[in-house]
């Protein structure tokens, strides 16, 4: 059985989905601070459907730094594999407020592999972030790529990719790390998407532009094609299969570390306009001045994960592009969730 944490979140929620298909009994856990409880719903719903092969077991409300809620659930389930997605990923408020990100990404995550430990569970595949290379000494990156984070939120998850690696040699863990560059679209059934209250990813906020709400397009002055930053965008659906890959692999291999990207790189003008092109609209532009700390280019190497997991990103851009309009559609449908004490519960609903 799977332990998904983060799992009624973005990349989360797409990971549940894709276990699922491969036949792989999932358990959530998710303290809902910002996934929502219709997303779990969705993942349920189609976890139903006959021709599903694999099944969702059990959503636990609950934080990674509760202890007790921890250990109930590992001695609840018979968990093989721990996906570890629960964290605070937003650069900028991780800047204004540190604390809350060493609280929750480092105190959080060392609770969950301290709770590995005591239960016997031995594999991990952990969400770190192309955020840990920092500015980038040379572009495609690779693995050995020097990792000089640049904000509190790539430093959290540096600290826990030192801290994964010295509770597998000395508690005989294994563990895939992920470094993650830029993350789009959506499920192609529109089951699960891109959900956040603060909206910080480039194709939803360009998706959510209209005459009220202009998009804002930061730096035109960047040394690329067109002036403007360029990223290697890659489907969430792809991200999520490799997560399974890696499972599978941890199986009967050894630990490592590897890249997920396209190795390839667009501009945020040529997104702009692919996505233009995608949903046959003029999108209300402001090109504003560039933001501090934005690289010109961060495009991954991702041979490595080619050669070990035989995967590579396969969703064609403008395929993400429509699947995350459709989710945007249903979107609109969905009730925005109250926030109320009883989501941030600590305590596990088993």
């Amino acid at each position: 059985m799977i332990l998904i944490t983060g799992g009624a979140g973005y990349i989360g929620s797409h990971c549940v989905v894709d276990f699922i298909k491969s036949g792989y009994d999932v358990v959530v856990l998710d303290n809902l601070s910002t996934g929502h409880n219709q997303i779990i719903e969705r993942l349920q719903d189609f976890a139903s459907k006959e021709d599903v092969k694999g099944n969702f077991i059990d959503f636990i409300n609950a934080d990674i730094r509760d202890s007790y809620a921890l250990n109930v659930l590992f001695n609840t389930y018979k968990i093989d594999c721990v996906i570890h997605f629960a964290a605070d990923a937003l650069v900028n408020e991780s800047v204004i407020d540190p604390k809350k990100y060493y609280n929750n990404n480092v105190i959080g995550s060392i609770n969950l592999l301290n709770a590995m430990v005591e239960n016997n569970v031995k594999k991990i595949v952990f969400s770190s972030t192309c955020a840990t290379y920092g500015e980038p000494e040379y572009v495609p990156i690779d693995e050995k790529h020097p990792q000089k984070p640049v904000n509190p939120y790539g430093n959290t998850k540096l600290a826990m990719e030192f801290a994964i690696k010295d509770y597998a040699k000395a508690y005989g863990l294994k563990y895939t790390i992920f470094r993650y560059f830029n993350v789009i679209g959506a499920d192609s059934g529109s089951i699960t998407g891109e959900w956040h209250d603060t909206e910080t990813h480039l194709v939803p906020n360009i998706l959510k532009a209209n005459e009220e709400k202009v998009f804002k397009l930061f730096g035109t002055n960047y040394n690329t094609k067109d002036g403007t930053c360029v990223r290697d965008y890659i489907d969430v659906c792809d991200l999520a299969r490799a997560h399974t890959l890696a499972y599978e692999y941890l199986k009967e291999n050894t630990s490592t570390i590897i890249n997920l990207g396209t190795g390839d790189g667009q501009s945020v003008k040529e997104i702009f306009s692919a996505v233009e092109k995608a949903i046959d609209a003029k999108i209300p532009l402001e090109e504003c001045e560039r933001r501090e700390g934005d690289p010109a280019k961060l495009i991954a190497k991702p041979e490595l994960a080619k050669t070990i997991l035989h995967w590579e990103a396969k969703t064609p851009l403008e395929v993400s592009i429509k699947n995350a309009n459709e989710w945007e559609k249903t979107l609109k449908t969905l009730n925005p969730v109250q926030k109320t004490e009883e989501n941030f519960s600590r305590k596990a609903v088993l």
